[in-house]
């Protein structure tokens, strides 16, 4: 008989989740109410800011993070390149022009320098995203006296010096989809230290019993997901031991390989295990799942191949041999060793 196939990610859920959602729902109050406003004062005293407001998701987030800062029509957003699309389609809602940079080919991060290049008079903002779980250089970035969104979506958890990534920035965003670092089904947070930003958010999420003088949005979280988000957030320091605890499995495992991995760091959170592998990266992970394994590469496709074809060498080159492991907490020790050896015997073969 086969073994059971390996996801590449899947969410980590309790007794504690099914309990405080079954007590939401037989409260009879299932929409946006007191447990997102818990949930909220919960997640702000965990970044160490003064409030949070709790959205539909992490681009939702991002989407009212950017219309605070003044984002819109004549405005530049510096974004990466390396990053998931949700991103680009903020930064259009807005209907603000996208300037992609170039990463660190040593930590997969947005490169300050890079950045720097392409600055003009008509930046208004730059996304910073954590990628992968690994703390970006959001210190060198603030320097260039542009307001910085950190886009925490896959490092919650991780610290920036001695601070929570998400409260260095003008505004933080986080995304608490299914396998991100903790789960709301679907949702996201945004945290700023600034109250007017923090205040323009919360009065664009929802349009229900107000004005039609301005366009707002349906972005509510509800009180299901919030009292799912509760659970997980108090969850998230044994999530955070766990990946880490598995990350450096792989990386005594695969020491002899010589993968190249990101530059260590024990801020890292390793929302993702990314390495860098030679060959035809699309036949090692059919090969992997051959094996009832999932692997993918981090990034489905890198922004530049919509936006500037050609652009952002460092990132295509990253794109083109990065890996990504299966690394959450919810993984088996029988699963480890099965992708620990698999692994070893697909690369040396």
């Amino acid at each position: 008989m086969s073994s059971p196939f390996i996801p590449h990610s899947r969410p980590t859920l309790g007794e504690d989740e099914v309990r405080r959602v079954s007590a939401v729902i037989a409260s009879g109050h299932i929409a946006q109410g007191p447990a997102v406003a818990e949930f909220e004062r919960a997640f702000a005293a965990h970044i160490g800011t003064e409030d949070a407001v709790a959205v539909s998701s992490g681009t939702a987030a991002l989407h009212l993070a950017l219309m605070a800062l003044g984002a819109g029509p004549g405005t530049e957003v510096i974004i990466p390149s390396f990053v998931c699309s949700a991103l680009l389609h903020a930064v259009r809602y807005v209907d603000a022009r996208p300037v992609l940079a170039d990463i660190d080919p040593r930590t997969f991060n947005i490169d300050p320098e890079d950045v720097a290049r392409r600055l003009t008079g008509r930046t208004c903002a730059i996304v910073v995203p954590h990628m992968f779980g690994l703390p970006a250089q959001t210190q060198r970035l603030l320097q260039l006296k542009v307001p910085i969104i950190e886009d925490c979506a896959q490092s919650l958890g991780s610290l920036s010096g001695d601070r929570p990534v998400g409260s260095l920035g003008h505004a933080g965003i986080f995304s608490f989809y299914a396998t991100k670092m903790i789960t709301t089904g679907e949702g996201g947070m945004l945290v700023s230290p600034s109250a007017e930003v923090r205040e323009r958010a919360r009065e664009l999420r929802e349009y229900d019993n107000k004005t039609a003088d301005i366009l707002r949005f349906n972005y509510k979280m509800t009180d299901v997901q919030a009292a799912l988000g509760l659970s997980q957030l108090k969850r998230l320091p044994a999530f955070v031991r766990r990946r880490r605890e598995i990350a450096s499995r792989y990386d005594l495992a695969f020491k002899e390989l010589k993968p190249r991995r990101p530059v260590p760091s024990s801020a890292h959170v390793y929302y993702r295990y990314v390495m860098q592998v030679d060959g035809d990266t699309d036949a090692l992970i059919e090969r992997m799942r051959g094996f009832g394994i999932g692997c993918a590469r981090p990034v489905f496709r890198p922004l530049h191949h919509a936006v500037d074809p050609g652009g952002c060498p460092k990132t295509q080159h990253a794109w083109e041999r990065g890996l990504s492991l299966p690394i959450y907490p919810s993984l088996q020790e029988p699963e480890i060793e099965r992708i620990i050896t698999t692994f070893g015997k697909v690369w040396k073969s």
